[in-house]
């Protein structure tokens, strides 16, 4: 079902700390509309602030403004990840 690949994901996949590009919505026009309205488009670098445990809602930074997102919204906006995240702080 998926039609993402490689180091895309969904803002729902997304670790917290992870940035990206929007790259596609995988919803209709009403869905459109909302993220239209609330910055979040094809093109934009978002980051992952914070999700909530067992779909809670996700918050994300879009230009200097923080959204949050339903977990049904943040698992149909897929993301170009531009980074990875070490499993476990680097510790020096």
């Amino acid at each position: 079902m998926a039609m993402y690949q490689g180091r895309q994901l969904t803002l729902a996949q997304m670790r917290t700390g992870q940035a990206g590009t929007v790259v596609g919505v995988m919803g209709g026009m009403g869905l459109m509309r909302r993220l239209d309205a609330l910055g979040i488009r094809p093109g934009k670098k978002v980051t992952k602030i914070s999700s909530a445990l067992f779909r809670g809602p996700v918050t994300l930074r879009v230009d200097s403004a923080q959204v949050a997102l339903g977990f049904g919204m943040a698992k149909k906006i897929v993301v170009e990840v531009d980074k990875y995240l070490p499993d476990r702080p680097v510790r020096r």
